[in-house]
């Protein structure tokens, strides 16, 4: 079991037998318990991510349609697809193994943005960093959870 913070709420995350279960407690003191991928906050966050990275590829050059663009969403939204996977894998080794490929596909996305500023596409990075970086740390947790 692992007690997550952030801000004024704490996560608990277990997984008994078969059932992964994430004990959520905010400031208020409401409990619940994640049974969807959907509940999980690094899910929530992750997806904003997607959402984000979307809305401004849509301003890059036509020519980085079927490259960086793709690159960069393709990476962005393998992120919250392998938490949703690894969600409902059974076995620890699994669903470890999907939640490192996500942490793997966030690093990917960095490196994305980083070149995207490079050719001079983008040139806010720092928009991402704080939602990348809490996503990172999320995701840590999550692994080290379960191992």
């Amino acid at each position: 079991m692992i007690c997550l913070r952030e801000g004024r709420e704490s996560k608990q995350h277990t997984v008994v037998g078969n059932q992964e279960k994430t004990n959520m407690q905010t400031s208020t003191g409401r409990q619940g318990k994640a049974n969807r991928f959907e509940d999980l906050e690094v899910w929530k966050k992750s997806h904003e991510l997607v959402l984000k990275i979307y809305k401004i590829t849509k301003e890059f050059p036509s020519e980085e349609k079927f490259g960086l663009v793709s690159q960069m969403r393709r990476s962005a939204v393998s992120i919250p697809a392998n938490i949703a996977e690894g969600f409902k894998k059974r076995g620890l080794k699994d669903k470890s193994n999907f939640y490192n490929i996500a942490q793997g596909s966030l690093e990917e996305l960095r490196y994305y943005l980083i070149l995207s500023k490079d050719l001079g596409y983008y040139d806010n990075k720092k928009d991402f960093h704080e939602l990348m970086e809490i996503i990172g740390k999320m995701l840590y947790g999550l692994v080290k959870s379960i191992q």
